[in-house]
């Protein structure tokens, strides 16, 4: 699993009008090949009298599924540009459909270009880009002698709590973030003198917003 990666925080459109052709960028997360055509099919049936709905894709830890589609724009203006800002922002499970009605105004193709990575900023900047970081659960489990002092240190450190079991004894959900585990573990066996039973539980990812979105072409 990746430490972290970005991705968007969800479903996001917006509007920008480019020599008098209006852009309507759009952006959903997507996990699958199938949920990224979907999406794209749905897009196109909503803007079904568009000029163009051109549409760009990437899925996958590695990147490993990549797809666009100028739908008929001149080859590599539309969904080449959409892709690479996708990728340049650094984002995975990611959809992006930008809609086009002509204005009257030919843009050539750098002009081209320069619209449609516009769009796909639009896009990314309305679905909100976060950051997907690696973290384990770590259950704490103490008795009432020593909570006190766990529940303190956990909030004066800030911990990421997910959770509070309260029976017999005490335990305490505990999300750190990967690589941290060890640390966290002997400040809790330290803190508790030993008496902290620990277990490590699964791992997962923490979401986190991201303000910036480049506009690189």
């Amino acid at each position: 699993m990746l430490q972290q990666y970005k991705t968007v925080a969800g479903y996001g459109e917006d509007m920008i009008v480019i020599e008098r052709s209006r852009f309507i960028g759009y952006a959903q997360r997507v996990t699958t090949e199938e949920e990224a055509t979907a999406f794209i099919a749905m897009i196109k049936k909503k803007h079904w009298d568009a000029t163009h709905n051109c549409s760009a894709f990437v899925i996958g830890e590695n990147d490993q599924i990549q797809r666009s589609s100028d739908d008929g724009e001149p080859s590599g203006t539309a969904g080449k540009p959409i892709l690479e800002c996708i990728k340049k922002n650094g984002v995975k499970d990611t959809a992006v459909v930008v809609t086009r009605y002509f204005g009257g105004i030919k843009l050539g193709a750098g002009g081209l270009v320069r619209a449609y990575t516009a769009g796909t900023v639009t896009a990314l900047k309305a679905a909100k880009i976060v950051v997907h970081t690696l973290h384990q659960k770590i259950s704490v489990n103490v008795d009432y002698h020593w909570w006190g002092k766990v529940e303190n240190e956990l909030r004066l450190t800030d911990q990421r709590v997910v959770g509070t079991d309260y029976t017999d004894r005490v335990t305490a959900h505990v999300l750190i973030p990967d690589g941290l585990q060890d640390d966290f573990i002997a400040g809790m066996v330290d803190l508790t003198n030993g008496q902290a039973k620990i277990e490590r539980g699964e791992k997962e990812y923490v979401e986190v917003p991201v303000e910036a979105v480049g506009d690189e072409e």
